[in-house]
C-alpha cells in the first residue's frame, strides 16, 4: 500500500493542456489520462489537491472569479478534489504561497489533515519541485515542451506523463519520508489556517469552503502578495508564464 496520504497537483500544463491566462472555462482539456489517474488515486483513499499560480489575475488579465470559474470546470472533468489552493499575485509581489515557495503546499496539506511528509506535488516545472521540496513533500515532475533542461535534471523523480507519475506514487514511491523540515512559517500553516500575509477567498470572502462542499475553485488559499511569472530571484522558475 502507497505510503502517500495525498497527492497536490499543479493546474496549467499538468492537470490541464495550458492556455495562458484561461478566463474561458470552455477551453479546459485535460491532459490524456487524467482522469482514470485521479480515479485510482481516490479508490486508494489517496486525497487529491491541486495548487496554482495565477499571476494572470495580478496582470489585469482575468479576474479571480474567472480563474474560479475554470477551475470549476476542471474539477467538473476530474473532480471531486478535496482541496484547491490558487495565488493570484504578481511575480513581484513577494508572496510566501506562491511558488516555487511552498505556502500554498503546506496550507492545502494542513487543510486536508495530512503531514507535508506525507504528500507529492506532481507538476511540469521547476517552481512545483521546490515548493515541494520546502515543503518538506516529494515532488514528482512530468515534464512538457515548456520544462527547462535544467529543470528536468535536478527534479528528484520524473515521469513521462502524469498516469506514469500516478503508477509511481501508487505502486513503487522510491521515498522514505521526506528529509527536510519545513521551513517556520508558524503554527498556523501546519493546522490548515494560511500563513502571515494570506487571505482566504472565493464565493463566502474570508472562508475556506472545502471542494467536496463548494465544487472546483471554492476552497482558496491566495496569499496577500504573490503569483506566478518569471525566472528572477525567488520567482519561479518556468519557460510559460502564469
Amino acid at each position: 500500500m502507497s505510503p502517500v496520504n495525498a497527492v497536490l497537483f499543479d493546474r496549467d500544463g499538468t492537470l490541464v493542456h495550458d492556455v495562458p491566462y484561461n478566463a474561458d472555462p470552455a477551453r479546459v482539456r485535460t491532459v490524456d489520462g487524467a482522469r482514470a489517474a485521479l480515479d485510482a488515486l481516490r479508490a486508494r483513499g489517496i486525497r487529491t489537491g491541486v495548487v496554482t499560480n495565477q499571476s494572470g489575475i495580478a496582470r489585469g488579465l482575468l479576474t479571480e472569479a474567472d480563474a474560479h470559474r475554470v477551475n470549476r470546470r476542471v474539477d467538473e472533468l476530474l473532480g471531486p478534489f478535496d482541496v484547491w489552493a490558487l495565488c493570484p499575485h504578481g511575480p513581484d509581489d513577494g508572496c510566501p504561497c506562491r511558488k516555487p515557495r511552498p505556502g500554498m503546499v503546506l496550507w492545502a496539506a494542513g487543510r486536508i489533515g495530512v503531514a507535508p511528509a506525507d504528500c507529492v506535488v506532481i507538476g511540469d516545472i521547476g517552481a512545483d519541485m521546490e515548493a515541494a521540496r520546502r515543503a518538506g513533500a516529494h515532488g514528482i515532475l512530468v515534464p512538457t515542451p515548456q520544462t527547462r533542461p535544467e529543470e528536468t535534471a535536478a527534479a528528484p523523480h520524473v515521469a513521462p506523463d502524469l498516469p506514469a507519475a500516478v503508477r509511481l506514487v501508487l505502486d513503487s514511491p522510491p521515498w522514505g519520508r521526506a528529509p527536510l523540515t519545513p521551513p517556520p512559517y508558524g503554527p498556523g500553516v501546519r493546522d490548515g489556517t494560511p500563513p502571515p500575509a494570506t487571505r482566504i477567498s472565493g464565493p463566502a470572502p474570508q472562508r475556506a469552503v472545502p471542494a467536496t462542499e463548494g465544487g472546483g475553485g471554492r476552497s482558496t488559499a491566495a496569499s496577500a502578495r504573490g503569483g506566478t511569472g518569471h525566472r528572477t530571484g525567488d520567482a519561479e522558475p518556468r519557460g510559460r508564464v502564469t
